[in-house]
């Protein structure tokens, strides 16, 4: 055997081995690239997409999207990107403007388009409601408009709401709720929404998208379900307190009353009028305990702590994911959150509000979202 044959041998055999290496690189290339605003959506772009997308979130794990401060890096993650998903809601008021100095001229989703959001003045007319049954029979998710929530057996306007008065006037967040991932039945409109906009970026993998979609739906009910298990076991009268004002559409969904110092932004410091407030509405409601969140100033729950003598239960994901753990996903954190409600205040086989006889059907609420939704309108 020759040297020239070998050596043309071993050639090949190079040229195969380096054809191999370079394989997952142009894989990637061919590869959806999926910029998202923060950690929830890139979780959830993630689950749809499966392989066939790689995800930027521009907000981290742990990180705030309220006080976000757009860099240039981010500027070229959305030129360079086929796709861009965002919450919408003017949740992150720094979005809009990122993507027009980006020149970025491709696909948009709106993850919040088809849902019906809870205003702010809602949060302030339902703050400790009286859900009897966790208020579901009250206000069904297919109404969204609490008509007939009106709070006649526990009224608060009695609870001197200088505590809420004013957080929500000059936030950049309008007059509408943005955080409705907390509520799993709106979630839905999240996935379907991500779903037609990765088969309108990339149609050759339609079915993958729908598949997944589907898989991932069901995943969803699951915990939703199991949110529902342990949040019946937690007596309809208790309120809890969080570091800003971020789990309303929670609230309107499982039952459970939040309260907070600062209202909607993270920002912000609870003015000693404020504070004294919460004080009087925590000794005045069914205050049980405090909980931290995991991007917000925790100094200011630990002062309530020692101002009122109640136990800090743990720390709840609103915004962001933890950066690892369980709730290092959405279907985690918000079955993260549920437990740490449960172990901190459920009291077992309580039957004083009719928990056991309510049922928290959501069978009229499906959220048809095999619709087509035309994506061009989000063109930029």
């Amino acid at each position: 055997m020759s040297l020239g044959y070998l050596s043309s041998r071993s050639s090949r055999w190079l040229m195969g081995v380096s054809a191999l290496l370079a394989l997952p690189a142009a894989m990637a290339n061919e590869r959806v690239q999926v910029v998202t605003s923060f950690s929830i959506l890139a979780d959830m772009v993630e689950n749809v997409g499966g392989e066939h997308v790689d995800v930027t979130s521009l907000v981290a794990a742990d990180g705030d999207a309220h006080v976000y401060s757009p860099s240039p890096g981010d500027a070229r993650s959305l030129a360079n990107a086929d796709l861009v998903v965002f919450n919408g809601l003017l949740f992150e008021g720094w979005m809009e403007r990122l993507i027009s100095a980006s020149d970025y001229s491709g696909a948009v989703v709106t993850a919040t388009d088809g849902i019906q959001p809870l205003s702010f003045a809602e949060h302030d007319d339902h703050d400790g409601h009286d859900h009897e049954g966790h208020g579901h029979d009250e206000h069904a998710h297919e109404e969204h408009g609490h008509e007939e929530h009106g709070h006649d057996d526990h009224d608060h306007e009695e609870h001197d709401h200088a505590a809420h008065a004013d957080e929500h006037a000059g936030h950049e967040h309008g007059d509408e709720d943005p955080h409705a991932w907390q509520d799993m039945q709106q979630a839905k409109v999240y996935v379907a929404n991500i779903r037609d906009g990765l088969i309108a970026a990339d149609a050759d993998n339609a079915d993958t998208y729908r598949a997944n979609a589907e898989q991932y739906l069901q995943e969803m009910a699951e915990v939703d379900a199991e949110i529902r298990a342990l949040i019946d076991e937690i007596p309809a009268s208790t309120s809890v307190i969080t570091g800003h004002d971020s789990f309303g559409y929670f609230s309107n969904a499982y039952g459970v009353t939040f309260l907070s110092p600062v209202g909607l932004s993270t920002e912000a410091d609870p003015s000693g009028a404020s504070m004294a407030a919460l004080v009087d509405v925590i000794e005045q409601e069914n205050v049980k305990a405090l909980f931290h969140e995991n991007m917000t100033n925790q100094s200011i729950i630990t002062q309530l702590a020692e101002e009122t003598g109640l136990p800090i239960a743990g720390t709840l994901y609103a915004d962001a994911l933890a950066s690892e753990g369980e709730a290092s996903t959405y279907l985690g954190m918000m079955r993260h959150n549920a437990q740490v409600l449960h172990d901190a205040l459920a009291q077992p086989g309580h039957n004083e509000s009719g928990h056991d006889d309510h049922e928290h059907s959501h069978d009229d609420h499906d959220h048809d979202h095999d619709h087509d939704h035309d994506h061009s309108e989000h063109s930029h």
